[in-house]
C-alpha cells in the first residue's frame, strides 16, 4: 500500500511543478528564474520516482507484472 501511495505523491508532485512552470512561463515572460527552478524539481523528482521504482523492484518492495496483468 505505501509504494503505491508514494508514487501516486510523486506523480502529484511532478504534475504540479509541470503545472507551476507553465505558469510562471506565461506570468513573468522570461524576467525570473521561477520557470527554470519548477522545471528543474520537476526533473528531479522524476529521476527520484525512477530511482525509488528500481530499488523497490531490486529490493522485492515492488513486484513488477506483465500489461495483460
Amino acid at each position: 500500500m505505501w509504494p503505491k501511495v508514494i508514487i501516486v505523491a510523486f506523480l502529484v508532485l511532478i504534475l504540479y511543478n509541470l503545472g507551476a512552470g507553465l505558469y510562471y512561463m506565461i506570468r513573468d515572460k522570461g524576467q525570473t528564474n521561477r520557470t527554470v527552478n519548477a522545471l528543474t524539481w520537476r526533473v528531479g523528482l522524476s529521476v527520484a520516482l525512477v530511482i525509488f521504482l528500481i530499488l523497490g523492484i531490486w529490493t522485492g518492495l515492488i513486484s513488477p507484472h506483465g500489461v495483460g496483468g
